[in-house]
């Protein structure tokens, strides 16, 4: 018989089934909430993966499209590889758990969360992040949980606790917090520039929520929960630190780590490491570990000397950004481009504009996001960071600093009325040393204005980090850290915003949570360096979007028709808008509210299909005036087109002032003609006259 347990969470119920599926799983729970179904699981490798220095730890979202009741679409009609939204709710799932297994497990261990039903009321994400905590918390897997994680919305002041698709849509804020018992250890945050104090209120609303949770987690624990199973430790000898430290003394590790150069850095610590082999040649066991215990070393020393003496590895104070550095148009023929350098970092971003129709579209689980009109992309070569192997794509992490940086600038972008266009940015790593993310943001915001988007606010970002001591009060929160201080340090605390509030947030930790004290001067840290980063250096660069587009960029022109209209427009099968395309040159979108938008190069050509446009749009009435083109000659008459596909006869008689006995006198085929409109004739068709057109006309 399986267990099923309930608790009311936001105004919904949760429950969770233990023991009812996938009993051969290490741990198991099935979750509801409402109507969502999610199916969460724990499994971990019998024995310890070999030659590896890192917990190999593997969260998956699985979206399938069945939960929403669609078929998925291309050609296999099956899903494929996992969705950038299922790619980034795996990470979030994945950063608050983390930090929670040993240290020294190397057990493969997979999560996997599937997701079979989905309550628009009910974002799927929740039951997936509290089910991974619970699978993991009842298993025999080692963990320290558990853990749980809430969301919240702002709308009209309010905050929501989980709020629907629906109230996604509508809400200021998309924050993500997850909790232990005591401490936040998770944040993830999109907002609309909200104000620093608002969203340490919001963050500590979840986490009281967050509270609740556990203790519903604990009671299942209590009755569900295995005994966890030992392991073989892969922790380091104390005995080999012991030695290292004899032939490599703290003074020599101080110094060779202690040094603005990254590159003079990792030489030294090649030096170091090298003859650590050659003294440990004879030592297989130790030699194994050897890179493990090196890097221990460098971490410990670091540490000391931060917590310690306040000493940093490249000299700055505590509070101290690198030195900075922007520019714009940097690369010839983009839309727009930018560079932005912050130490040993640098960001290059792209810009290109595009109708609208080339916005992305989304096949996914939420109903309310169909497409996307900014994407923002971010890529890490090996180059950036002096290594050398073969580019195989986006991998998650970069499709997650992409994500981020996309988040933070959505809020200060126009509207699609004001701005019709789709915005692509492309961020280019060309030197990685620490927060290449939040360079990203900047570099972005820059390429953006010098692509003359009216975005309504430059947007920076910044990255704190922090080392602690043994006790809550012993610790030392970092300015801008590079990649040292993240690689040894205990958290990486990335704040984007304007000078008015926050856009973005993203926090990782290695350790078992942060006090409200580190999150409250993290946040005010972030702050400080944000204004500084706008008004010292980016500001300075760039004060202002451009008043008008690249040269290079294509032009946008929007017309409003009337949606009755729209049919006309398109014609028969698309044969009137597919002719006003091919004859101008341009593109043109039309959406179900009659907006129009004609995008091309060519200005001559934008103008001529506006006004083809707004000739068929045209309720006509006598006495207005046209310019066509004869198409057809008869006897009586001759037909002029004066749009693609819209045409009007015009009868002999009012050809020419004089009488005429052949049409063929006076007019050929495509002939330029201008006409006025008499009205339907009795057949129904439009009827004009050449021979009344006024000559003012």
């Amino acid at each position: 018989m399986y267990k099923s347990y309930s608790m009311e969470l936001a105004g919904r119920t949760l429950t969770v089934d233990i023991g009812r599926v996938a009993k051969q799983a290490n741990g198991a729970a099935l979750m509801h909430y409402g109507d969502t179904t999610v199916l969460s699981t724990a499994t971990a490798s019998k024995e310890p993966r070999e030659g590896i220095d890192f917990f190999p730890l593997s969260v998956e979202y699985e979206e399938k499209m069945y939960a929403v009741g669609k078929i998925p679409g291309g050609f296999n009609k099956r899903e494929g590889k996992a969705s950038e939204h299922a790619i980034l709710t795996s990470r979030v799932i994945d950063r608050p758990m983390r930090p929670l297994f040993p240290k020294d497990y190397r057990n493969d261990v997979t999560l996997v969360n599937m997701v079979m039903s989905v309550d628009p009321e009910c974002n799927p994400e929740i039951p997936a992040m509290l089910g991974s905590s619970i699978a993991t918390c009842i298993s025999d897997i080692p963990f320290d949980g558990p853990c749980a994680t809430t969301q919240v919305g702002l709308i009209d002041g309010e905050f929501i606790i989980n709020p629907s698709l629906a109230q996604k849509e509508l809400s200021d804020l998309q924050l993500t917090v997850a909790s232990t018992r005591e401490k936040v250890i998770m944040i993830e945050a999109g907002a609309n520039e909200v104000p620093e104090d608002t969203m340490i209120e919001a963050i500590y609303k979840a986490h009281d929520v967050n509270q609740e949770i556990i203790r519903f987690i604990d009671k299942i624990v209590a009755e569900c929960g295995k005994e966890k199973h030992l392991y073989a430790s892969c922790a380091v000898p104390e005995e080999l630190f012991e030695a290292i430290k004899k032939i490599v003394p703290s003074e020599e590790m101080e110094e060779a780590v202690f040094t603005d150069d990254k590159q003079t850095r990792e030489e030294n610590i090649r030096e170091i490491t090298a003859r650590l082999q050659d003294a440990f040649a004879d030592n297989e066991e130790w030699l194994a570990v050897l890179g493990e215990a090196v890097y221990q070393y460098q971490k410990k020393t670091v540490r000391k000397m931060i917590l310690k003496d306040h000493k940093r590895p490249d000299g700055r104070q505590i509070t101290q950004i690198r030195p900075l550095a922007a520019e714009v148009d940097i690369i010839p023929r983009v839309h727009g481009s930018a560079m932005f350098t912050r130490g040993q970092t640098q960001i290059c971003t792209m810009t290109t504009l595009a109708p609208l129709s080339e916005a992305q579209r989304i096949d996914g689980l939420d109903e309310f996001e169909t497409s996307k009109r900014y994407m923002h992309h971010y890529n890490f070569p090996s180059y950036s960071v002096g290594e050398t192997k073969p580019s195989r794509g986006p991998g998650r992490r970069e499709i997650g600093h992409g994500a981020l940086a996309e988040r933070a600038l959505v809020p200060v972008l126009p509207s699609a009325e004001e701005f019709p266009y789709a915005i692509r940015t492309v961020s280019e790593t060309f030197e990685s040393n620490g927060s290449t993310s939040q360079a990203s943001i900047c570099a972005s915001t820059m390429s953006l204005m010098a692509a003359g988007v009216p975005i309504r606010k430059p947007v920076a970002g910044i990255s704190c980090g922090l080392v602690t001591g043994v006790t809550d009060d012993d610790y030392i929160v970092l300015t801008d850290i590079q990649g040292l201080e993240d690689f040894f340090g205990d958290m990486d605390f990335k704040v984007a915003g304007t000078h008015d509030g926050i856009t973005a947030i993203q926090m990782d930790i290695k350790i078992h949570g942060l006090t409200r004290q580190i999150v409250e001067e993290a946040i005010r840290r972030t702050k400080e360096a944000r204004e500084y980063i706008l008004t010292e250096v980016m500001e300075k660069c760039i004060a202002a979007p451009r008043d008008h587009v690249n040269k290079y960029a294509p032009k946008i022109v929007q017309i409003q028709i009337d949606p009755q209209k729209i049919g006309d427009v398109v014609g028969q099968r698309g044969k009137t808008i597919n002719a006003i395309i091919e004859r101008t040159g341009v593109q043109i979108d039309i959406t179900d509210e009659g907006a129009v938008s004609i995008c091309g190069v060519d200005q001559h050509g934008m103008d001529e299909a506006k006004k083809m446009i707004k000739t068929i749009a045209t309720d006509f009435e006598a006495g207005q005036i046209f310019e066509g083109t004869v198409v057809s000659i008869k006897e009586f008459g001759a037909f002029v087109e004066f749009a693609p596909g819209k045409e009007g006869m015009v009868h002999i008689s009012k050809i020419s002032d004089h009488r005429i006995n052949r049409v063929e006198d006076v007019l050929t085929l495509g002939d330029k003609v201008k006409v006025i409109c008499l009205g339907k004739d009795k057949m129904g068709r439009m009827s004009f006259s050449i021979k009344d057109v006024p000559e003012e006309a």
